[in-house]
C-alpha cells in the first residue's frame, strides 16, 4: 500500500508570508528532509505545526489529552501544555458548540469527534450555527478557524457505530467545506490548510489508512491548496472519481482493468504455406484509466472531472457510503448536465449497499475492485473493443478464405472463440 499510495501526491503549498503562499513540486521537496509516516502520524506532525505557528491555537475532544484512540494527539499536551490541548465531556454538540465560539473570538479551534459516526448530536451545531455564522451577520462575525476533525469510514471489524461514511450529509450545506484525504503526504497538506482557511472545514480522515498507508512526508510545514482535484492516473477509456480510501481501491481496479491479454495463434506452414516459423498473430486488449481524487468535495472540482469526463466519455463514482444520496450522485447528476453530448454510456456509481453498515457482512457491503471492474462503464471499453476485433478477424478470415484452397479446420475454429 505504501508504494501505491506514494505516487499519489503531485503539488505542495508552503506558507510564503502572511499574504500568500507559493507552490512547490513534488521533486522540489527531494533536498528537503523527508521522513517515512503513516497517516496519523503525519495528522500528528500537522498539529505540532499548526500549535507551533500559531500560539491562538486549540486542540480538543474526547481522550485527545493522552493522545487519543487512534493516538493522532499523541505529545501534544506535554509540549503545549493542557490550556491548549485538553480532554472534553462526552458531548459532540458541547465540543463543537464551543470550538464555534472559540473561532468567533480569532481563535483556531480543532476539534476532535472520536468517531464520524458520533458527529450526528452535533449536526445542528454544525449545519445552523457554525455553517451560517458569517452569512447571518452580513460577515461582521465568523467561526472560519474552525475545523473539526473525526475518522470515518470501514475499518475492518467497526460494524454499524465505528465505520459508517457521513460525508454526504454535509455536501448539503453552504457555508463549511468538507475534505478527505487519500494517503499521509495529502494528511498533513490539507489539514494545515483546512486549520488556516478562513471558513469552517470538516475533515474526514479514513481510519482504514491510519496504520496501513506509510509514505515519505516532507517534515516541514507545507499546505496542498483546497479544491483543486488531482489526476493521479491518466488514461483515455474512462474516468474513475474518488476520495479517502477509496482511492486505493480504485487504484487496484485500475491496473487490473489496463492488463494487456495476450492472445497467441501459432499458424502452422502447413495451413498457410509460409514461413517453417509460422505465423503469430497478437492481440493486445486493456482499458486506458484515469483516476481522480477529489479531496475536496464541498465545494468540489467540477472542472478537472468535467475535462476529463469529455476526453474519455465514461465516468465511474466510487465511494463507501451508501448509493442512495451518496454524493456521487451529485457528481453523476453535474456531469450529466455538462457532458451530456460526450457521454458514450451511461455514468455508474459502485458504492455502499442501502443497509447500516454490518458487521460480518462487512466485505459483501464494501465497493470493492472486483465490483467496480465488473461495473458497466468499466466492462463497456473492453466490449467496443473486442467488437472491432472481431469484425477485422471476420474481414481478415474472408480474405484468407478466398485465397487459400483450405478449408476451415477445427483448429482454426478454435480461433474464434
Amino acid at each position: 500500500m505504501a508504494s501505491l499510495l506514494g505516487r499519489f501526491c503531485r503539488k505542495l503549498v508552503v506558507p510564503g508570508s502572511a499574504h500568500g503562499s507559493r507552490m512547490i513540486s513534488t521533486t522540489a521537496c527531494d533536498s528537503e528532509a523527508v521522513k517515512s509516516l503513516n497517516l496519523y502520524s503525519a495528522i500528528n506532525q500537522a498539529l505540532h505545526i499548526a500549535l507551533e505557528t500559531d500560539p491562538r491555537s486549540y486542540v480538543f475532544g474526547e481522550d485527545v489529552g493522552f493522545g487519543g484512540v487512534f493516538r493522532c494527539t499523541t505529545g501534544l499536551a506535554e509540549r503545549f501544555g493542557k490550556n491548549r490541548v485538553f480532554n472534553t465531556p462526552l458531548c459532540e454538540q458541547g465540543i463543537v458548540g464551543f470550538g464555534i465560539g472559540l473561532a468567533a473570538m480569532g481563535n483556531r479551534a480543532v476539534v476532535e469527534i472520536q468517531f464520524a459516526d458520533y458527529i450526528y448530536p452535533a449536526f445542528d451545531q454544525i449545519v445552523n450555527e457554525a455553517a451560517k455564522f458569517r452569512y447571518r451577520s452580513g460577515n461582521q462575525f465568523n467561526c472560519g478557524g474552525l475545523t473539526i476533525r473525526a475518522p470515518y469510514g470501514a475499518v475492518g471489524h467497526g460494524g454499524h457505530y465505528h465505520s459508517q461514511s457521513p460525508e454526504a450529509f454535509f455536501c448539503h450545506v453552504p457555508g463549511i467545506k468538507v475534505v478527505i484525504p487519500r494517503s499521509p503526504r495529502e494528511a498533513k497538506g490539507l489539514l494545515l490548510s483546512s486549520i488556516r482557511d478562513p471558513n469552517p472545514v470538516v475533515f474526514f480522515e479514513p481510519k482504514w489508512l491510519y496504520r496501513q498507508a506509510v509514505e515519505e512526508v516532507p517534515e516541514h510545514d507545507y499546505m496542498i491548496p483546497l479544491s483543486q482535484a488531482e489526476v493521479i492516473r491518466e488514461g483515455n477509456d474512462i474516468t474513475l472519481v474518488g476520495w479517502g480510501a477509496q482511492l486505493t481501491v480504485m487504484e487496484q481496479a485500475c491496473l487490473d482493468a489496463e492488463k494487456v491479454l495476450d492472445f497467441i495463434f501459432q499458424l502452422k506452414d502447413n495451413w498457410f504455406k509460409v514461413s517453417n516459423m509460422g505465423l503469430e498473430l497478437i492481440m493486445q486488449e486493456g482499458i486506458s484509466c484515469e483516476l481522480i481524487d477529489l479531496k475536496t468535495l464541498l465545494p468540489w472540482d467540477k472542472e478537472t472531472v468535467e475535462a476529463s469526463v469529455k476526453k474519455t466519455g465514461r465516468l465511474l463514482i466510487s465511494h463507501e457510503a451508501p448509493v442512495t444520496g451518496g454524493f456521487g450522485a451529485e457528481i453523476s447528476a453535474t456531469i450529466l448536465e455538462r457532458c451530456f453530448l460526450k457521454l458514450e454510456a451511461p455514468v455508474s456509481r459502485v458504492c455502499g449497499l442501502d443497509t447500516p453498515f454490518p458487521l460480518v457482512f462487512e466485505p459483501f457491503y464494501m465497493p470493492t475492485k472486483n465490483k467496480a471492474s465488473s461495473s458497466s462503464s468499466l466492462s463497456s471499453p473492453l466490449k467496443k473493443k473486442r467488437h472491432y476485433l472481431i469484425m477485422g478477424l471476420h474481414v481478415w478470415c474472408r480474405y484468407w478464405m478466398q485465397s487459400s484452397p483450405l478449408l476451415i479446420t477445427s483448429h482454426s475454429i478454435c480461433f474464434f472463440r
